[in-house]
This record gives structure tokens, C-alpha cells and sequence, in this order.
């Protein structure tokens, strides 16, 4: 029953993309009973990227991510697949940082407050709000995508027609929430077969 019980709980989680105006976020719900894995998979959904860097979480001292090689003189890392989110929440409210892409350096808050049982019925994760449009990939991180934008909006600036270009009809303002709806429905799909999968298992 307690297994149940630990199986069926969320959370609400809120990301902020760190020093972005106006302030792009998300608000989620999401099973307290994930990797940190795969909160990597749902924060990627949730603001549209697409995961070819790497990345990694951090909370307090503790840094979690992939296994890598070198640590590079910093805290040694955490193997994320391994860690459930929650085993590091806190009660009442939880604040960690999530780092993706270590060249542009796109920082992330996620506030993860109201621990509670799901609804019965309900998928998750499950998306539940935002604001504007994740930044495109490698355009330079928080300066860079400022700079493009700028170069976007000011048809007199040398590199206005080549921003254009590159935007491809990317609209700032615009989040694409059918298709996080979408992403999100995937890995609560694959979330439920293994469930499924385990409650098969002979015990």
C-alpha cells in the first residue's frame, strides 16, 4: 500500500530560465517517483529542446548528471538514472539548478512545492502553464539569443537578414504547448509500461 501510495504521488514543479526577459517558465506536475533521468527528459519537453548536450542538476553541494569520466576538480558527480526526485526534496519547498548545454550555459531554477497524491485516473507528467518560447539551440546562450533577437527586430543592423535566417520563423512569444503536451504524454506512456511491467513481476 505504501509502495502505492509513493507510486501515485507528484508534485508541482516550475522552471525558470535563469536572467530571461521577459521571464520564460513552465509549471508541470510531475511523479515524485522519477529519476532524475527522467526530469532531465521532461525539462527538455517542457521548453522545447532537444538534448544533443550535456547537462546535469544541482542541488546544494551535490552535483547529479550523466556518469562522466572527469569531474574536472569540482564535486564528483552523481549518476541521475539512479536518484529518484524524491529523494531529494525537502519538505514544503525544494530549490535546484538545472544546467544545460555547458557552452551556452542555460541555467534553470525549478521550484518543486505541494507534494501530494494524483489524481486518480490522470497521466503524468502533465503540463500546466508558461510564458514565451524556449530560446532556439546554440545561438550563444542568454547574450547570444538577446543579440539575435535584437538583430531580428532592427532591419537596419548588418546582421538583420542572416538573424532572420537563422530564426526560421521562431517567435519569441509563441510556446508550442501542444506539442510539450505531446512529449509529456510519451513519457508517461513509457513511465506507465514499466509500471505495468512491475506489477507483473512475480513477487
Amino acid at each position: 500500500m505504501a509502495a502505492a501510495h509513493s507510486v501515485n504521488e507528484i508534485c508541482t514543479l516550475r522552471i525558470e530560465l535563469c536572467d530571461s526577459e521577459p521571464l520564460i517558465w513552465r509549471e508541470l506536475e510531475v511523479p515524485t517517483s522519477i529519476t532524475l533521468k527522467v526530469l532531465h527528459d521532461v525539462i527538455q519537453a517542457a521548453m522545447g529542446w532537444f538534448d544533443p548536450h550535456l547537462w546535469e542538476f544541482r542541488h546544494g553541494k551535490r552535483r547529479y548528471g550523466l556518469p562522466m569520466d572527469e569531474d574536472w576538480g569540482t564535486e564528483p558527480r552523481i549518476e541521475a538514472a539512479k536518484v529518484r526526485l524524491r529523494d531529494v526534496l525537502t519538505p514544503r519547498r525544494t530549490v535546484m539548478t538545472y544546467v544545460y548545454d555547458f557552452g551556452d550555459d542555460w541555467q534553470h531554477r525549478l521550484i518543486l512545492t505541494r507534494v501530494r497524491q494524483g489524481e486518480a485516473g490522470s497521466s503524468y507528467p502533465r503540463y500546466v502553464a508558461g510564458d514565451n518560447n524556449g530560446p532556439p539551440e546554440d545561438c550563444g546562450g542568454i547574450p547570444g539569443f538577446r543579440d539575435l533577437l535584437d538583430a531580428a527586430a532592427h532591419p537596419k543592423r548588418h546582421d538583420h537578414a542572416e538573424s532572420l535566417r537563422w530564426l526560421d520563423g521562431y517567435d519569441p512569444k509563441v510556446i508550442d504547448e501542444e506539442q510539450i503536451r505531446i512529449s509529456l504524454t510519451r513519457i508517461a506512456r513509457r513511465r506507465n509500461a514499466a509500471m505495468a511491467r512491475v506489477r507483473k513481476e512475480p513477487t
